[in-house]
């Protein structure tokens, strides 16, 4: 018997492409997808036809019918006319990748229809239907991990819900707040020109460009949470298994300590292999700077020569006078053109004091707010309290591979992407020792096919789409730039999402470790959605999971470990600094719900007069660069609004002219200051490229 077409429910999940962030939708059928904005989702690509594909009913079963698409429909990597899907089961249209279940009716008295967005009218009102499709948007059980403020360490488990601290001068509800309010509150005040808030990588760029352009260190301060602008970087780099003698996903040339990225970081290590007599490194990677990408892989650097780069470049420009340890809380206009930012400290007694700084120019980024970990590893955890046994691959992990080394045992690891990859090598640099180990790689869904642009398309080894860097080279500097740039946010949604992605290195000796597993047997690759989590006797853990294939509804797995992969989480929500600031001035956000910016990267809607923010980072993503939170687009972004300040002739800066920018470069070279002093004595520094890196422990290659 035919079921009614109005009693049969489908659940729905997917992520955004560019962010991982989640979607689901619980809808009657038919259910249809497509670009246009009259289908039940629109998927805002162009790899997506008008109308793409269906979802029907047909003899109490879910079919799916491609509506002779352009680009296909798949399901288990081939392409489909019209199939049956099982509740659980995945398919592919254009980048997105869909799980359906079958969910009980709901009673009816009236037909269902699709729920329509919510729309907080001061959040997301600009934002296009086609962009936001019809569908209800809701976290896709995922859990968040955030930074503690104190420290920048990670929380163990995801707060239940957000813990606001009050602030200072009532609450500081007021948008314009009078300078004289500020001054009667008798807690301290700073004064300065330039803030930068954050304290981070971002912050150390911004401020790098500043000192460089002409501004003195006391017109500079930085507000963050620990002296280091790349502590909490490292601390994760270190965590996901990559020490100082690992490459970082980075290119030669992007370079957070040289704003001119020349000498590169190629150049350099050769450079300084030569000096120690290293021949055979110096020509290795020699091989890699002049023969990337077509003759072997691409050049990456150590990432102990970027850290110790980037310590020198701190001294250099007299970082420790410029940072200010403190958690920013709120930021404000001021009635004077500026802005008041309330920042905490917290003392070795766990008394917190608020402060003030007021400025005429903040620049901000906070980047990551956490880590993304999955619902069911985080019910486990809280369940449990077993922290050793299920990991994120960005907590500090070691006691697994400790455990692996003496013991043996069977690791599960949840995710794709360039951390999930570095796992598995990890993990295999273990089995080199221990044969007693065995891999188990667990993904939501098949890769069929991979992103492609024009003609280009990504080569999908083992479901995994595989790119140099984590965007298209030309989002850097070249003509994908320009075009994201003079586009509006609707067709840079678009763009993105037919750029973007998840991606791992296309490296060999990743391939060959994978290749090696699954002809030995000791890497398996498993599909589907994980119903539920079990620790069973002796901390052993049971994973059930839906494949979606009548054959085979669900399987269980035991392993010893989890390394979950799903990588960090850049939702606005979870940083209560950025969400104040857009709920009190009500700005817009961009199609990927981050602040709007301008093409200068100044936050649209915080203008104060002669008083301007700026951003760079995760938070401007979806803005007029692709690649926000490397190495280089930081740089970028910091450039392009410093340029700005430089037109509007804010106090210190100067235009970088061919020679002043040779006369920079000289002193970065002797490692001076900007200033032509020693960073440490204050005497004029002379010498040559000393300090600009350093050998690391050891060497990979």
């Amino acid at each position: 018997m035919q079921a009614d077409t109005q009693t049969l429910n489908v659940q729905l999940t997917w992520s955004d492409v560019v962010t991982g962030e989640g979607r689901e939708l619980v809808a009657p059928l038919p259910v249809s997808l497509g670009r246009t904005n009259d289908n039940t989702i629109a998927l805002n690509s162009n790899k997506i036809s008008r109308k793409h594909a269906v979802l029907r009913a047909q003899d109490g079963q879910v079919m799916l019918e491609d509506l002779q698409s352009t680009n296909g429909t798949y399901v288990n990597e081939d392409r489909i006319t019209r199939v049956p899907l099982a509740t659980g089961a995945s398919f592919q249209i254009g980048p997105f990748h869909f799980i359906m279940k079958v969910v009980p009716a709901v009673p009816q008295q009236a037909p269902v229809q699709p729920s329509p967005v919510a729309r907080p009218p001061d959040r997301t009102a600009n934002l296009s239907e086609s962009v936001l499709g019809r569908f209800e948007g809701v976290p896709l059980r995922e859990s968040t991990l955030v930074f503690s403020p104190e420290s920048g360490n990670l929380l163990p488990t995801a707060p239940k819900e957000p813990v606001e601290e009050p602030l200072p001068l009532g609450g500081m509800r007021q948008p314009i707040i009078p300078l004289s309010e500020i001054r009667r509150s008798r807690l301290p005040v700073i004064e300065t020109t330039y803030l930068a808030v954050g304290g981070g990588i971002g912050s150390f760029t911004w401020t790098d460009h500043l000192r460089i352009y002409g501004v003195p260190a006391d017109q500079v301060i930085a507000i963050g949470p620990e002296p280091a602008p790349m502590g909490r970087y490292q601390r994760l780099c270190r965590n996901s298994q990559i020490p100082l003698y690992e490459r970082l996903r980075s290119n030669s040339e992007s370079c957070p300590d040289n704003i001119w990225g020349w000498p590169t970081y190629g150049l350099r290590e050769i450079w300084h292999s030569m000096g120690r007599g290293e021949i055979g490194n110096a020509m290795h990677v020699a091989k890699h700077v002049f023969g990337e990408p077509v003759l072997t892989d691409t050049y990456t650097p150590r990432s102990g020569d970027v850290f110790h780069a980037v310590d020198r470049e701190v001294r250099r420009i007299g970082w420790d006078r410029i940072w200010r340890h403190g958690r920013a809380l709120a930021i404000r206009k001021t009635d004077d053109g500026r802005y008041v930012v309330a920042y905490a400290q917290t003392n070795e007694r766990g008394q917190i004091f608020h402060q003030f700084a007021v400025a005429r120019y903040v620049h901000v980024a906070m980047g990551y707010p956490g880590i993304r970990i999955l619902d069911d590893i985080q019910e486990y955890r809280e369940r449990t309290r077993d922290f050793m046994h299920t990991v994120n691959a960005y907590e500090a992990h070691d006691q697994v591979y400790e455990h692996l080394l003496k013991h043996g045992g069977v690791v599960m690891v949840r995710g794709r992407g360039i951390v999930a990859s570095r796992v598995i090598q990890r993990l295999y640099e273990v089995r080199q020792q221990n044969k007693n180990v065995t891999i188990i790689h667990v993904h939501r869904s098949p890769v069929a096919v991979g992103h492609q642009d024009g003609r280009a398309r990504r080569q999908v080894i083992n479901h995994v789409e595989l790119q140099p860097f984590n965007w298209p080279k030309a989002c850097w500097t070249g003509a994908m730039r320009i075009e994201l740039e003079r586009v509006d946010d609707i067709e840079r949604d678009r763009l993105l999402n037919d750029w973007g992605g998840t991606t791992t290195a296309d490296r060999k000796d990743w391939q060959r470790i994978t290749e090696r597993g699954l002809r030995e047997g000791w890497y398996q690759i498993y599909f589907g959605e994980v119903k539920g989590l079990e620790g069973s006797d002796g901390r052993q853990l049971l994973t059930h999971i839906s494949t979606g294939k009548p054959n085979q509804p669900e399987i269980s797995l035991t392993t010893d470990f989890i390394i979950d992969c799903t990588g960090l989480t850049a939702s606005l929500e979870n940083n209560p600094f950025l969400k104040d600031m857009v709920d009190c001035y009500h700005l817009g956000l961009n199609p990927k719900g981050r602040l709007k910016v301008s093409n200068d990267f100044e936050v649209i809607g915080m203008n104060n007069g002669p008083g301007h923010v700026y951003a760079s980072g995760v938070m401007t993503l979806g803005g007029p660069h692709a690649a926000v939170d490397s190495f280089l687009g930081l740089q970028y972004a910091a450039l392009r609004s410093v340029e700005d300040l430089v037109a509007q002739h804010a106090p210190g800066l100067h235009s970088l002219t061919p020679l002043r920018s040779f006369s920079q470069w000289m002193r970065w070279v002797r490692g001076s200051g900007p200033d032509g002093r020693s960073p440490t004595t204050g005497a004029v520094h002379a010498g040559g490229l000393q300090g600009v890196g350093t050998k690391p422990d050891h060497q990979r290659r």
